[in-house]
């Protein structure tokens, strides 16, 4: 082997280097976005998911709060009764 074709030889070899790294580091690239969009897309089911759990806990909280209203009217009305029939009642005595 001449002086020439060794040098050559070394040439080949380095641009096969280069390109091999070169390779590897597309690969490594890729891969490293590819795993960030799949976690962008889990972040974006769990934003979902509780986006969803927080409209069922406002829909829960009014019903509750509706539900709590009606029994206050349903304890005013029935203590307006008690003392209507209270009032009616003959048999009870208004002095204290």
């Amino acid at each position: 082997m001449t002086l020439a074709s060794n040098t050559t030889l070394i040439v080949v070899l380095i641009v096969i280097a280069v390109v091999v790294i070169a390779a590897l580091l597309f690969l490594a690239r890729n891969r490293r976005e590819h795993k960030l969009e799949e976690r962008r897309e889990e972040a974006g089911e769990h934003r979902d998911e509780a986006q969803a759990r927080s409209r069922r806990a406002e829909q829960a909280r009014l019903q509750a709060e509706e539900q709590a209203d009606r029994a206050r009217k349903e304890q005013d009305a029935a203590r307006a009764a008690e003392e209507r029939a209270r009032e009616v009642d003959p048999d009870v005595d208004e002095s204290p």
